[in-house]
């Protein structure tokens, strides 16, 4: 034991070790010395430590009452000091967190295609409430005691731990994730997430915050697809604001669908079939006639993209559509190529 460290602070884990390496002991040293059977002298060891004054299984030889003096004084410390860690894990709920822990590292194992957040901070936390309305799954990974509190509070699966730490990154099931998004707070933490990240993930989406536009192209050299600087997006959607209030005007209402349903939205649409279209042919796709869409851009694989397409482009599988128009319609178009 630790110096300044009480016996309710010894994990319960530790504690059922000692108690049992007691166990083990005991029942080798009466059939060593005594020459008893597994069962006699387990028997043995357990009236002893408990102190329940059954009496002898047999008469001991004066080695065993030795052995018996010292096994007894030992005990006595040894069922104290699991008693006090009983005590506490019973009090504090460590055997129900333990369980509950348990349960979801599974669930985090179950998952396939998932997004990591690292960083549970004011970005972090808007992001996982954002995805979870999306219903997309997710992981946040987080160092901090106190927010790990409130991040299971909130019911996100989480890891407890620091995400530059390769081991945390695989307890989040990063080699199996679609994407991750490191947010915390400090542009060197941000930089080795991402330079791990990319090492045990190849195909994997990184989006990466900036406090520095300097370091934008660091963190794209290590990997990442997407970086973001926040204070200088605020910055330039706040000029934006004062200078072209009704284009912000439309994007607020495109982008953050907080108001009527009904009104413009802007999403992208992934193309996996163009079976039930009825062309190809952006012009004759439907797309605008019967549904009421404006394709703003076309994402073609590997490609810039296409803003304002032609009226003659051609809408292949693995597109992407980047569409205006109400919530309802769009998710029919979203039927309609979904495969």
């Amino acid at each position: 034991m630790r110096p300044g460290k009480t016996p309710s602070d010894i994990p319960l884990a530790k504690a059922l070790l000692v108690l049992c390496l007691v166990f083990a002991a005991g029942t080798v040293g009466y059939s060593v010395i005594e020459g008893w059977d597994f069962l006699d002298s387990l028997y043995m060891t357990i009236i002893t430590i408990t102190n329940v004054g059954f009496g002898e299984v047999r008469p001991l030889h004066p080695m065993g009452r030795l052995f018996t003096i010292f096994l007894l004084l030992f005990s006595i410390g040894t069922v104290t000091y699991f008693a006090a860690a009983f005590a506490r894990g019973v009090v504090e709920g460590e055997l129900l967190r333990a369980l509950g822990r348990r349960r979801l590292e599974k669930k985090i194992q179950a998952l396939f295609g998932h997004y990591i957040i690292c960083g549970f901070g004011r970005i972090g936390g808007y992001i996982c409430r954002e995805l979870s309305l999306k219903n997309v799954p997710i992981v946040v990974i987080e160092s901090d005691p106190e927010t790990a509190l409130r991040i299971d509070q909130e019911g996100y699966l989480y890891i407890r731990g620091n995400a530059t730490d390769d081991e945390v990154l695989r307890a989040a099931g990063v080699e199996k994730a679609r994407g991750l998004v490191t947010a915390v707070a400090s542009d060197a933490d941000n930089l080795y997430i991402t330079l791990s990240a990319r090492e045990m993930n190849p195909d994997l989406f990184i989006l990466a915050r900036s406090s520095d536009l300097t370091v934008e192209k660091k963190l794209r050299t290590a990997g990442a697809n997407l970086v973001v600087a926040p204070y200088i997006l605020g910055a330039r959607r706040m000029v934006n604001a004062i200078l072209r209030p009704a284009v912000m005007d439309v994007i607020e209402i495109a982008l953050h669908q907080k108001t009527n349903l009904e009104m413009l939205r802007l999403d992208e649409i992934p193309v996996k079939s163009v079976d039930r279209l009825d062309s190809q042919v952006l012009k004759d796709s439907g797309i605008r006639s019967k549904l009421g869409l404006m394709v703003v851009a076309v994402q073609k694989p590997g490609s810039h993209m296409m803003f304002n397409p032609s009226p003659e482009t051609v809408i292949d599988s693995g597109d992407i559509l980047i569409c205006l128009g109400q919530k309802a319609n769009l998710e029919r178009l979203e039927l309609l190529v979904g495969g």
